[in-house]
């Protein structure tokens, strides 16, 4: 009996090895040992949103020896190359999206977490003309969400 895997099933670490090698190279990014340890991080649960010092703290956790401003630079190559979206939720708070598909996002203000607004559930009407000589990249909304206040 042959069985195939999903892409969803767990591979081995050395094929998840190969397979972020490969996708570093393609994207004409070296791939450093820092590099390969961050995206497996990144990469290991599915889609998920992460600011640059949750990843450090899980690197530290899992005894990648990388410093913060290695982990800022990472995120930011990696957004360049395809890999990540950029959330800025206000000028303080930059969250890592690792599905980069087209959608949008609720902030929670009480837990400063981000989750995917489901597609469909928005839409934006009139969105104006870029300038001259500009072109419109995507369109971020960001939901501001928080409990409602009992009294």
């Amino acid at each position: 009996m042959h069985v195939t895997r999903s892409h969803h099933d767990h591979t081995s670490a050395g094929a998840k090895a190969r397979d972020i090698k490969s996708m570093l190279r393609e994207a004409g990014l070296r791939p450093t040992r820092q590099r390969i340890a961050l995206a497996d991080l990144l990469y290991r649960f599915g889609n998920r949103h992460i600011s640059a010092e949750q990843l450090h703290e899980e690197a530290i956790g899992a005894r990648v020896p990388v410093s913060l401003a290695t982990v800022y630079n990472t995120l930011h190559q990696f957004t360049q190359a395809g890999f990540l979206r950029e959330v800025a939720v206000d000028g303080t708070k930059t969250y890592f999206d690792t599905n980069t598909s087209d959608h949008h996002h609720f902030f929670n203000e009480e837990d400063n977490s981000v989750v995917d607004i489901p597609g469909g559930m928005l839409s934006i009407d009139d969105v104006p003309e870029a300038p001259e000589g500009m072109e419109i990249v995507r369109v971020d909304v960001v939901v501001r969400i928080r409990p409602i206040q009992r009294s």
